[in-house]
C-alpha cells in the first residue's frame, strides 16, 4: 500500500480554532476570552550537560504554565526531537481543559526537552532531567506546578525530579510529581489509567450509539504505554483488535490479534513490533481501514483534512493528544463519524495522577481496585456531562467537552477576578 504523506498542521492553531468555536457558543466575553486562550506563563531554559563523551552540549528546555486559576498546574513533560514552544503552548492549553472536564482541581501545564532519547545513555538523561529540574525549581512544586511522565520520559525520570527537587528544598517531597515508581509514592493503577480511560469513553460511547462490542472491529494506531492498554482493555470488552501499529508501521489480522502476545513480543523485542507476525501496512494506512472503532494513540494531527474523507470509522476515540487536526473535524462531522476527544476520552491519566498526589498529600495509599473504581466513575461522569452538553448545544463531543471545560475555568476566573 502507498504511504500517505500528510502535512502536518500546527496544533497551537487546532487548539485556538476548537476553543473559539466553543466560546462562541458559550458567548464568552472579550476579556475572560483573552485571559483563557493565553499561557499564564512560559518559561525557556538552556541546559548545559556533560555527555559521556566528555563533550557538552547545550538542550533547550521549556516549561508553559497555561493555567492556574483551578489549582496548581498539572501536565506532562516530552523528551523529543519534534519539542517545539507552539506544541507545548498546545499540549498545556489541552491538560487545563482536560482537567476541567473531569472535575479535578488543576490547571494546565506542559514542558518538552528538544534532545533524543533514545540515543542517550541513562547517565546522559539522569544528568539532562537534573538540570531542568534545578532550572525550574521556582516552577515546580506540589502546590505550583506537578510534572508527569510523557513522551520520551517514564517513572526513572519522575523519580531524578523528585531526588533534585527534594535535595534542593531540604525535604522530601513525593508531591511534587506524579508518575512516580510505587516504591517512592506512587500509585497503583497509575501505568494503565489513560488506556482506561480510553477504554470506559469507547465503551460509553459504544452505548449510545448502540453498537454492539462483539460484533466491533477496532484499529489502535500506537503501541506505547496509551495504545498497547487501551487495545488491551477494548479487546476485553469483546471488539476484535485487527490492527495496531507502531513506530516501525502498523500490523494487520483480519481474524484479530492478541494483544497480550502483541505486548509480550514488544518486550522480548527492543520495544517494537518490527517483525510482528502479521500484514504489514503503514500507519496513515491503518487510520482508513474498514474498522467500526479507531484509537488514534500516537502523535497529534494524524488525521487532516488530507485523509479525514477517507475515515471509515463509525468511531473515533482519541487516545493520543490532538491526533485529529480541526481542519477535518468537518469533514469527520459531515460524514458522521462520531469523535470522543483527547481531552475526555484520554483523562484518566491525569484523573489517577490526580489520586497519587492526594495520596502523597495524605501519606495513606489506596488499593488498585479502589483507584480504578474511582477512575473509572470519575470517566463515566464526565462523558455523561459531556453528551449532556453535546445534546443541549446541538453540537458534536469536541465542543461539548470545551464548552463543559471553557464554562467551568471562565466562571472560576471571574470569581477570582483581575487587577
Amino acid at each position: 500500500m502507498t504511504k500517505i504523506q500528510i502535512e502536518h498542521p500546527n496544533p497551537l492553531d487546532s487548539m485556538k480554532e476548537r476553543f473559539s468555536n466553543a466560546a462562541n457558543i458559550l458567548g464568552l466575553d472579550q476579556m475572560t476570552y483573552d485571559m483563557l486562550i493565553n499561557p499564564q506563563k512560559v518559561m525557556i531554559v538552556s541546559l548545559p550537560v556533560i555527555l559521556d563523551s566528555g563533550k557538552l552540549e547545550v538542550f533547550e528546555g521549556i516549561r508553559v504554565v497555561h493555567s492556574a486559576s483551578m489549582g496548581p498546574s498539572k501536565g506532562g513533560i516530552r523528551y523529543s526531537m519534534n519539542v517545539t514552544l507552539d506544541e507545548v503552548k498546545a499540549l498545556a492549553a489541552w491538560m487545563t481543559w482536560k482537567c476541567a472536564v473531569v472535575g479535578i482541581p488543576y490547571g494546565g501545564a506542559k514542558g518538552g526537552i528538544k534532545c533524543d532519547p533514545r540515543n542517550m545513555s541513562a547517565g546522559e538523561l539522569e544528568r539532562l532531567t537534573r538540570a531542568y529540574t534545578v532550572s525550574m525549581q521556582d516552577i515546580f512544586g506540589p502546590d505550583r506546578d506537578i510534572p508527569a511522565p510523557d513522551m520520551g520520559t517514564n517513572a526513572q525520570t519522575m523519580a531524578w525530579i523528585m531526588d533534585e527537587y527534594s535535595k534542593i528544598k531540604g525535604v522530601a517531597s513525593p508531591a511534587v510529581v506524579t508518575g512516580k515508581p510505587l516504591v517512592l509514592g506512587g500509585s497503583l493503577g497509575r501505568v494503565e489509567a489513560t488506556g482506561r480511560g480510553v477504554m470506559v469513553s469507547t465503551r460509553g460511547a459504544m452505548a449510545k450509539l448502540k453498537m454492539d462490542p462483539t460484533k466491533s472491529t477496532c484499529a489502535v494506531q500506537g503501541f506505547g504505554n496509551v495504545g498497547s492498554i487501551s487495545a488491551k482493555l477494548i479487546a476485553m470488552q469483546g471488539l476484535k483488535i485487527v490492527a495496531i501499529s507502531d513506530v516501525t508501521g502498523g500490523y494487520y489480522k483480519k481474524d484479530g490479534i492478541n494483544i497480550e502476545e502483541a505486548i509480550a513480543y514488544v518486550e522480548k523485542n527492543n520495544g517494537t513490533l518490527e517483525g510482528f507476525n502479521a500484514d504489514k501496512l503503514s500507519n496513515s494506512d491503518l487510520l482508513t481501514l474498514d474498522v467500526d472503532v479507531l484509537v488514534p494513540a500516537a502523535m497529534e494531527d494524524q488525521i487532516t483534512d488530507d485523509n479525514a474523507h477517507a475515515i471509515k470509522a463509525k468511531l473515533i476515540v482519541e487516545g493520543a493528544n490532538g491526533p485529529i487536526a480541526s481542519n477535518a473535524d468537518t469533514i469527520l462531522h459531515k460524514n458522521k463519524v462520531n469523535v470522543v476527544p483527547d481531552i475526555l476520552a484520554n483523562a484518566g491519566g491525569v484523573t489517577v495522577s490526580y489520586f497519587e498526589w492526594v495520596q502523597n498529600r495524605l501519606g495513606y495509599y489506596w488499593t488498585e481496585e479502589r483507584v480504578n473504581r474511582r477512575a473509572d466513575r470519575v470517566m463515566k461522569q464526565a462523558f455523561d456531562n459531556v453528551f449532556q452538553a453535546a445534546q443541549k448545544y446541538d453540537v458534536s463531543m469536541r465542543t461539548a467537552a470545551y464548552i463543559v471545560a471553557i464554562d467551568k475555568v471562565a466562571s472560576t476566573e471571574r470569581l477570582r477576578g483581575v487587577f
